[in-house]
């Protein structure tokens, strides 16, 4: 009989899924780390909120363990990394709070505009000042969403309701879906001009990282007001501050801080700041929803072997697994790539297209080319997974189309992967090698048999005499090694394709010099 350990605050009901399943479970909530380890051992399945650190060394502790489930969307407290490495799966729920999340920023926003959190503290003092605290109206004043994903479209939809002008910056909302939401689709800089309120929904990736930076917050309208129940590390707090003790913002409210816990910051002594401590999730709904989902994910994967919400491995079923796997890691590889190269180039996707030919056509393609999606969207969006990635997908307009070509042309099995986005068109094909070895064979039409490797340099140059011997000398004279290097062009003359396997990742120096050289359009690291 599988155990399972919940070392976190959850639902009775949750305890319940387990034991009406079969299940043998224990409840011990508010385990310091230490007992944790000492027990761990004996169980197959973790489930945890954010309280519990599931690290390297409490999974070293726990050879049986198979499962780690989180009732959240965020995985922060799992080492993730260390987890896949020893085989086990971890989960989370990424849309059981997403309403009470969006309701907490629209309090947020409610709470900043009528001063609300000050005029009470100020009451209850005995101090009757009424006109002290002159608030403002939402009605027809300009939010700008930063985000406008499962959480954002709500946020959306809610400020509609407020009769407020909703304007939306999110390079993967569809201007399709723009309409359907009732929001009008900006850039960054059009909507930190224009907004009186601007709020964050967006995950924390390097693209993402400080997007509130010094500057963009001086970019914003003056008087603005800023809500984010995000993350912290989108918003230079440092900036945030400066900007607020001059004037030149109104306000903030933050749910989120760059450290947490915050127990200290110089943004607690201003009296136009709001502070929550990270509550968007802390709803007796929401708390519900996600400890009853992970419940059942959990039980299904320990009594059947199926997997659902993963963040580290794709969705099969038990029987599928085994044919399926070199095809997850290819399109996996195809994915990875497609999404490092639309990051680095900038663009809306509008399309993503997979064609299976031959034996890959023959299989249960819906879990490959989730697994496609979730490949090129986790580079641009964070943690994605198979099960999720259409969703987002579908959230944000981008159209999904499957093909299959039965026959065999000149590979026995072929997968190739279109993004299209406002700008271009890119295509990348793969196979398998004995049927279990995943090998680049075409990158924009242009044929290049390749490996791939955990840390390459893809490379788009000009076909001119003297390109390959700067740019090896390039990479020798700052002590690269090459591992492999493969080429192929469009035709002679015109463009070229390198793409270099390497022994780490390559400095931010050498990479700048690389694309300063002559002849190199496009120079982008690619990690898998």
């Amino acid at each position: 009989m599988p155990k399972v350990l919940i070392s976190d605050k959850l639902s009775p009901a949750a305890v319940q899924i387990f034991k009406d399943r079969g299940i043998e479970v224990d409840f011990k909530p508010g385990l310091k780390p230490a007992e944790i380890r000492e027990i761990i051992g004996a169980y197959d399945g973790l489930a945890v909120r954010s309280a519990t650190k599931v690290t390297r060394e409490l999974m070293e502790a726990a050879p049986n363990l198979k499962v780690v489930g989180r009732a959240g969307i965020g995985v922060d407290n799992v080492d993730v990394t260390s987890a896949t490495a020893r085989g086990v799966v971890v989960m989370n729920t990424p849309f059981g709070n997403a309403i009470t999340t969006a309701e907490h920023a629209i309090a947020m926003m409610f709470a900043l505009a009528r001063q609300i959190p000050e005029a009470s503290t100020s009451t209850k003092a005995g101090t009757w000042e009424k006109n002290r605290f002159m608030g403002v109206e939402l009605f027809g004043k300009t939010l700008g969403l930063i985000g406008c994903g499962n959480i954002g479209s709500i946020v959306a939809d809610r400020a509609v309701g407020l009769k407020m002008k909703v304007v939306a910056f999110d390079p993967f909302l569809s201007e399709k879906r723009a309409v359907e939401l009732g929001v009008e689709k900006v850039e960054l800089h059009d909507l930190l001009h224009r907004a009186d309120f601007v709020t964050l929904h967006t995950p924390l990736t390097e693209q993402t990282k400080n997007i509130l930076s010094r500057e963009n917050i001086a970019r914003m309208k003056s008087g603005a007001r800023l809500i984010n129940c995000a993350r912290g590390g989108l918003v230079d707090e440092a900036a945030l501050f400066d900007a607020l003790k001059s004037g030149h913002l109104a306000g903030a409210a933050l749910d989120v801080f760059e450290t947490e816990p915050a127990t200290d910051s110089p943004l607690f002594g201003l009296e136009n700041v709001v502070c929550t401590p990270h509550l968007g999730a802390a709803t007796a709904e929401a708390q519900e929803n996600v400890a009853l989902q992970v419940a059942d994910q959990m039980a299904d994967f320990l009594l059947t072997g199926a997997v659902s919400n993963a963040i580290n491995m794709p969705s099969v079923t038990a029987e599928e697994a085994p044919r399926l796997k070199p095809y997850m890691e290819l399109v996996r590889l195809l994915g990875g790539m497609a999404g490092q190269l639309t990051a680095a180039q900038d663009g809306a996707i509008k399309a993503i297209r997979v064609e299976y030919e031959g034996h890959a056509a023959e299989l249960n393609r819906r879990p490959l080319t989730a697994a496609a999606l979730a490949g090129v969207l986790t580079p641009l969006m964070g943690a994605v997974n198979m099960v999720n990635a259409p969703v987002l997908a579908k959230q944000r307009g981008i159209d999904v189309a499957e093909t299959t070509v039965e026959r065999s042309g000149e590979y026995q099995t072929l997968v190739r992967l279109t993004v299209v986005t406002d700008r271009y068109e890119k295509s990348i094909a793969g196979t398998l090698l004995a049927e279990n070895k995943a090998r680049l064979v075409e990158i924009k039409g242009i044929s290049v048999e390749a490996d791939f490797a955990p840390h390459m340099l893809y490379v788009t140059n000009q076909d001119k005499p003297g390109f390959i011997g700067r740019f090896g000398m390039a990479l020798a004279d700052a002590g690269i090694n090459i591992a492999t290097f493969h080429l192929g062009r469009a035709a002679p003359g015109g463009d070229a394709i390198c793409l270099v396997g390497l022994d780490g990742p390559i400095p931010d120096t050498v990479l700048s010099g690389i694309r300063g050289l002559p002849l190199v359009v496009q120079a982008t690291p690619l990690a898998f």
